[in-house]
């Protein structure tokens, strides 16, 4: 057992290092960096950073000119630092290597794409101040978003609370850890991530900052439906079993349907003169157990798949290059 002691001090003014994982963001870095940078120089003429906090991109394997101008900054600013992935390994893995990375006494995190309201650092500083060990950036309204997502991203808080799943509603990944809450995270050994559902496990004193969510600056989403979705398959199998007892749950009342059913066929059949032949009765149960069956197939094969790369133990990721 490891014991963290709490790492927030009363009057101390704190090292920042904001975590921001790129991928393919060449359209929006100069500008995310120059507002970065002024939020830093803010902060620390505020006195609520020192002068040594910074900002580490981390290079998801971008493909594009990303990490050419991660090198061109960190040479015009020492503020500005960067971490480059040796492969592409998805947005939770840069996030987690950014994380442990980091050097300051609190870590924020944050996307590239400038949609993230970044006056709310200054407010988890303060949140952070009054001994909060986690603050939760969480978006106020969704009006940016289309309906499709809106209503899906919504329905997908919902759905992982009502199974279980300890997740911030409307939250994503913009949040304050203070060092004490990132060295707790490093004792979380699985290789398929859910930031959002690991960090509220770890139960330190957390609070929530709320904002305003704008449109993306520039570029393309890096989270498009086929991501999306396998992020929110990771959140549910990662931390409930719910979908195998719903299996066993749906069985018990397709039997005891199946049974009700046999039951009312030879009542039928017996006692009466309506029984007539079709094959509506055969095909249908048929086509609806088949349907049953490979679903249930599914689920399970989830869940095994999870075991199957947890028990490999294979690296998360390598660093190619840190500035």
């Amino acid at each position: 057992m490891t014991t963290y002691l709490s790492s927030a001090s009363v009057g101390v003014t704190p090292q920042l290092a904001i975590v921001v994982p790129c991928y393919n963001e060449q359209e929006v870095l100069p500008e995310t960096t120059k507002r970065l940078l002024a939020l830093l120089d803010k902060l620390v003429t505020d006195r609520k950073v020192t002068p040594t906090s910074h900002v580490l991109y981390v290079d998801d394997g971008s493909k594009d000119q990303t990490w050419a101008l991660i090198h061109q900054a960190h040479a015009q600013n020492p503020a500005i630092k960067g971490l480059k992935l040796s492969a592409n390994r998805g947005h939770q893995i840069a996030l987690i290597a950014g994380l442990f990375a980091a050097e300051g006494d609190v870590v924020v995190s944050i996307d590239a794409d400038l949609q993230d309201d970044l006056a709310a650092i200054e407010s988890m500083l303060d949140a952070y101040a009054q001994g909060h060990e986690v603050v939760y950036g969480v978006r106020k309204l969704r009006h940016v978003d289309s309906f499709f997502k809106r209503f899906s991203a919504e329905g997908y808080y919902t759905l992982l609370n009502l199974l279980g799943v300890k997740v911030v509603f409307n939250h994503a990944d913009y949040r304050l850890m203070s060092r004490r809450a990132v060295e707790a995270i490093k004792e979380y050994g699985e290789v398929n991530l859910f930031l959002r559902g690991i960090v509220p496990l770890i139960g330190f004193r957390s609070t929530a900052v709320y904002y305003d969510r704008s449109e993306r600056f520039a570029g393309e989403s890096k989270y498009p439906l086929k991501k999306m979705l396998a992020l929110a398959m990771d959140g549910i199998t990662s931390f409930t079993a719910f979908p195998l007892r719903m299996i066993s749950m749906i069985g018990l009342v397709v039997s005891f349907s199946s049974l009700c059913m046999i039951l009312w066929v030879l009542w039928i059949k017996f006692f009466t003169d309506a029984a007539l032949p079709g094959w509506a009765s055969s095909v249908i149960p048929i086509y609806f157990l088949g349907g049953l069956q490979l679903l249930s197939i599914g689920v399970l094969g989830e869940y095994v798949a999870k075991i199957y790369f947890e028990t490999k133990r294979r690296p998360r990721y390598f660093i190619e290059e840190l500035l």
